[in-house]
């Protein structure tokens, strides 16, 4: 029987504990939900205190003695307490210092229900910026086991930007290209469950698109399969789950830009903050506000080649 993406992230764990003498770090990983039973109960399981900036670095410590740890925040907002020994010094120590600090950081993240705003970021954006990470946004079974093998063949720290929506997710969601598409959307996160809608829904209204998912964040390579369904439509949009302004989507989009020079634009999280009431929800674009950039940008173009 086909697993769910949340028990193949379990039965990766498990095997890492059991087979590997790895170990897994975080808080309340026993409690509520075992993390949405992604987390086995089995051996090298340990539980941290309450601190949000120590287990980090018992982190880092693990990896340098070859445990290769699973580092847990259960919500991606903690990263900003949780950061500081990784940024400096698990991604730099292999530059620095020749020594490898291969930690898996399992950043997780969730959206609306009143979460709140501490609970409810997704910040993959701001570890791309930082040298010596590996970043990643795995939605499917296939892609987590992707990311799995290329950490275990790494010498360093890989951010991984989960999302609980996904957790549930059983098939690959496979890229969508025609030959008579009138632009390219790419998908970052959990936003390629709401391009898949919103293709739909723009197809019923006779617009046709071309759909690339991303799963590697950085190092972004540019593939062919990225690259030529842009240029033939010769404009693009990157949507992503994060913030927008000098997010992911923007420096993606830059980057095909300047590799295909075909017009690119990006679409993410709005610049406000989230709060825990409904009008003060803050997430992945929606279907419906990814139709209207759609047809915002088909238009442009329409009245840029009648003048």
């Amino acid at each position: 029987m086909a697993q769910t993406l949340g028990e193949t992230i379990k039965e990766i764990t498990r095997k890492h504990l059991e087979e590997n003498n790895g170990i897994i770090l975080g808080q309340c990983l026993s409690a509520v939900g075992w993390v949405n039973n992604t987390v086995p109960d089995t051996k090298n399981i340990i539980e941290l205190p309450m601190t949000d900036v120590a287990g980090a670095g018992i982190a880092a410590g693990a990896a340098i003695t070859g445990r290769r740890p699973i580092f847990v925040i259960r919500f991606q907002d903690f990263m900003f307490l949780n950061s500081s020994t990784l940024v400096n010094y698990a991604a730099k120590a292999k530059q620095i210092f020749n020594v490898n600090v291969p930690v898996f950081i399992r950043a997780l993240a969730t959206e609306g229900n009143g979460t709140g705003p501490v609970h409810s970021g997704v910040l993959h954006g701001i570890f791309m910026h930082m040298p010596g990470f590996k970043v990643c946004s795995p939605m499917t079974p296939g892609e987590y086991k992707e990311v799995w093998s290329e950490f275990m063949k790494s010498d360093g720290p890989m951010y991984v930007s989960e999302h609980r929506k996904s957790f549930n997710q059983i098939e690959e969601i496979p890229d969508i290209t025609t030959t008579d598409a009138e632009i390219t959307i790419y998908g970052i996160s959990t936003s390629r469950f709401s391009i898949v809608q919103a293709i739909e829904m723009l197809k019923n209204e006779g617009i046709k698109c071309n759909f690339v998912n991303i799963l590697w964040l950085k190092p972004l390579k540019l593939t062919e399969r990225m690259t030529e369904p842009l240029l033939k439509t010769g404009m693009g949009l990157i949507v992503d789950t994060d913030f927008e302004i000098a997010g992911a989507s923007q420096s993606i989009a830059y980057e095909l830009m300047k590799k295909t020079k075909k017009y690119v634009e990006a679409l993410g999280a709005m610049d406000k903050s989230v709060g825990t009431a409904k009008r003060y929800e803050n997430g992945t674009p929606s279907p419906e506000k990814i139709v209207a950039k759609v047809k915002e940008l088909i238009e442009i173009r329409k009245q840029s080649n009648t003048q």
